[in-house]
């Protein structure tokens, strides 16, 4: 039964687009089951590089506001913990994945086998070109009319993923 399940919405901010050679700057993740919030982790992250001139425009992070974050080697266990059990959530899920999944790997973690929902593929299947002109989080926000705008913050970003995901399945019942 879907009400029993405890989904963990994650978004993740980066230095840029390759999990190989870019690094982590923010986690965000929101936990639901049942449509309620159970709890919320989010953290700044160092990422040990600089952070390109585009990342801090467009997420507003940098490399000062991270200087004293903790590293990714020091959160990893935390949040594999906060996220054991769940099926997670993010949309455009392998880009999430790709650094989360390197980093473990780095790290000496061992992935878990996660169930993984991607609403961009989600939004796909129950929505045509008719509804929205792309499937971006933004034009998905604006689409169901979540609480929050997603702003390239990570836990802005989830939340707003949260509301997307409840449109989704409400869509996916009709």
């Amino acid at each position: 039964m879907l009400s029993q399940v405890t989904f963990c919405v994650v978004d993740l901010e980066t230095t840029g687009s390759s999990s190989s050679v870019g690094g982590i700057t923010e986690i965000g993740a929101v936990k639901y089951r049942g449509g309620e919030e159970v709890s919320r982790f989010s953290t700044l992250i160092n990422p040990g590089q600089p952070i390109p001139a585009n990342i801090v425009m467009l997420t507003g992070i940098s490399s000062s506001m991270v200087a004293d974050a903790p590293r990714i080697e020091d959160v990893l266990e935390i949040f594999l913990d906060f996220v054991q059990g769940t099926v997670l959530v993010a949309h455009n899920a392998p880009f999430d994945l790709s650094f989360l999944k390197a980093s473990a790997a780095l790290h000496g973690y061992t992935w878990p086998n996660f169930r993984v929902i991607d609403t961009v593929k989600a939004a796909r299947f129950v929505l045509t070109k008719d509804d929205v002109a792309n499937y971006q989080l933004g034009t998905l926000a604006i689409y169901f009319r979540t609480e929050i705008s997603p702003n390239h913050r990570a836990l802005d970003d989830a939340l707003a993923t949260v509301d997307v995901l409840h449109g989704i399945i409400e869509r996916m019942g009709t």
